[in-house]
């Protein structure tokens, strides 16, 4: 009998949040499975992020490049079919299975579509806890134009937490002695301040600390919080709105400066800005270069947040907005994690079928983030030790190969294709028939 086939519908070769994932989630399915099915990836793009990753990265994910369908097409159905995706485009093709893997939604509920999507597959693989509650919590009602209901749009299919990892091979520790002389590093030596802050995320739309990254709502507090102090930290932002393009950084130091002219004063905080792809190894760099002190995140909501799981590789303190998906591995103990309310969606960060004008998001207390960023700053050495510990519960507790024994326990309760064998039956001999003799007359 033919290995079951086993397609993964991924974006793969794209240098994306959704990209990395998915090329980790591959890797993990191909090991454990590698010997009962055949495995082959679709490739998909995702956004305007461009395809070439895995040329881009040869030496560590070629090997995927021979488990691409030839000519980016399906020849026959496969028996387990996955898709790693945002749930509306979920489509059930498979046999025997059929599994979606989305990092899910940062509101407090999600588009009906979406349920809609989850329910369509046999499983749903989400990146944390917040995500699969929201799936879990959101309820719709579809009327006719009479205002008639007609259905009831609620979660019918499993879904299950398979947390995203922390790759301990490329975000690790490294002390100051044993850090390399790149561009990167000579660039950050050349800081005047000997503590930075550092956010590291997408610049998304929406008005003034409405983004969902709240990216300008940081640059604003951060200003306010050190305007006119005699010592001050400074704040580095590794970030880009759609892509690496000049106007994109442009656009972004454009905002930046209107920000600054916002708060007002000659006597500002610096703020330096890292535009343009950046290696794995060149952010681990970053964030264990000795002038990175810690990570800053006042977001209204993340799916999973891998930037702030990558950082706690190199044992720093990490302040944070206290709910959503990086709540999964940011232990309570061991972060700052900030207290703040639910409030609706501003209407410049409502993303059609999928952030909702009726949904709703964490807003972190203004007065707990100033407080926050001030401590860190004038007494970092007492959040010293337990950055360490939230180091290695990370690396504990969200590892690759914890995500793959996770992976391995949910396909051990798959259907499996069984070989029709049909009994081997004994020859029928039928009765012989009397022979007819002529009677002479």
């Amino acid at each position: 009998m033919n290995k079951p086939l086993c397609v993964i519908s991924a974006p793969v070769d794209t240098a994306s949040g959704y990209g990395s994932r998915a090329r980790s989630f591959v890797k993990a399915l191909y090991e454990l499975k590698k010997d009962e099915w055949e495995v082959k990836v679709l490739s998909q793009r995702w956004g305007s992020t461009e395809w070439g990753y895995l040329k881009q990265h040869e030496s560590e994910w070629g090997w995927l490049t021979e488990l691409l369908l030839p000519n980016n097409q399906l020849t026959r159905q496969p028996e387990y079919w996955f898709m790693v995706t945002v749930p509306n485009e979920f489509t059930p093709i498979g046999k025997l299975m059929n599994v979606g893997v989305t990092a899910g939604i940062e509101t407090t509920i999600c588009h009906a579509g979406w349920i809609d999507g989850v329910n369509r597959m046999n499983l749903t693989l989400v990146s944390s806890q917040h995500a699969k509650s929201v799936f879990q919590n959101s309820q719709f009602e579809e009327r006719d134009q009479q205002g008639n209901v007609r259905r009831q749009i609620k979660l019918e299919k499993p879904v299950e937490v398979l947390s995203e990892e922390l790759d301990l091979k490329k975000f690790f520790h490294i002390e100051p002695k044993d850090m390399p002389k790149t561009q990167l590093v000579e660039s950050l030596n050349g800081i005047k301040e000997e503590f930075c802050y550092l956010f590291v995320g997408h610049w998304l739309q929406g008005d003034l600390g409405e983004d969902r990254k709240n990216v300008s709502g940081l640059i604003k507090l951060f200003l306010e919080t050190f305007k006119n102090k005699k010592k001050k930290p400074a704040l580095i932002l590794k970030t880009t709105k759609v892509s690496n393009s000049i106007m994109d950084r442009e656009d972004i130091l454009e905002k930046i400066d209107a920000i600054r002219k916002s708060v007002g004063g000659n006597d500002l905080p610096n703020i330096y800005f890292l535009h343009g792809d950046i290696s794995e190894e060149e952010m681990n760099l970053l964030y264990n270069h000795a002038k990175v002190k810690a990570m800053v995140y006042l977001g209204h909501g993340e799916g999973f947040g891998r930037p702030l799981l990558e950082f706690c590789a190199a044992k720093k303190p990490v302040i944070a907005s206290g709910r959503s998906g990086h709540t999964d591995f940011l232990h309570t103990e061991f972060t700052v994690l900030l207290p703040g309310t639910l409030q609706n969606l501003h209407r410049s960060a409502v993303v059609e079928n999928m952030l909702l004008a009726e949904s709703q998001w964490f807003k972190v207390d203004q007065s707990a983030a100033k407080k926050a960023l001030e401590d860190v700053f004038e007494n970092y050495g007492k959040y010293t030790d337990n950055a360490k510990r939230q180091g290695h519960h990370a690396r504990t507790n969200f590892s690759y190969d914890k995500m793959k024994e996770k992976l391995g326990e949910c396909l051990s309760t798959f259907p499996k294709q069984t070989e029709l064998k049909l009994p081997t039956l004994k020859k029928v001999e039928l009765p012989k028939l009397p022979q007819l003799k002529k009677i002479e007359q």
